[in-house]
């Protein structure tokens, strides 16, 4: 293995998808952006949820809202929908593990609030369920994914689609753009110190 190719493989293939994703989400991230402060401003949350990688990126991005991102300020209401190991395990066994997400959403979402399903193939039954519940209660169902969209290009609105098929390329475009999120709306809610 020559490893200063595959180094260089690894940043180059990243730098590319850089450029091709900052064209595919530009609009759907200002829509993102718009709806997201109406609901802060309403007094709604978000719901983040995904498995794997895409279930800590969820954490991760919910925890920026809930502390801090660059400066002190407010807290912002999110939740990852993966942190409660009690009621993903009773879920899990109940129901199933396609109910994970679209359960807690039941029992925690209210019309208004905001459901960000993350999934690189788009094709996650939990996830695409969780959405469905979204938008049957009247939550504004998003999503973040990769490839072609997957099934969940027909049930988000605005779905950010990251144009790759690598699974890593997507998820670290997927907290660059969970990152911005938090930045923006620092921003647009005027969190920010000059």
């Amino acid at each position: 293995m020559d490893i200063n190719a595959f180094f260089d493989a690894e940043f180059d293939e990243h730098l590319d998808l850089v450029n091709k994703t900052r064209e595919a989400t530009r609009a759907p991230f200002a829509e993102l952006v718009a709806i997201c402060t109406n609901a802060f401003n309403a007094g709604n949350k978000l719901l983040f949820f995904g498995n794997g990688g895409s279930a800590a990126d969820a954490q991760h991005i919910a925890t920026e809202f809930t502390v801090r991102y660059i400066n002190d300020r407010r807290a912002l209401p999110a939740i990852a929908l993966t942190t409660d190991s009690s009621a993903l395990t009773a879920i899990g066994n109940d129901f199933g593990f396609d109910y994970l997400f679209s359960r807690q959403i039941e029992a925690l979402g209210r019309p208004g609030d905001i459901a960000i399903g993350i999934s690189t193939s788009g094709n996650s039954k939990n996830v695409n369920l969780g959405l469905e519940k979204a938008r049957e209660m009247g939550l504004i169902a998003t999503g973040w994914t990769g490839k072609t969209g997957g099934a969940m290009a027909s049930l988000c609105d605005p779905l950010m689609i990251v144009p790759s098929n690598t699974t890593a390329r997507i998820q670290e475009m997927h907290i660059q753009i969970g990152q911005m999120l938090v930045g923006a709306l620092e921003q647009t809610l005027g969190l920010t110190k000059s």
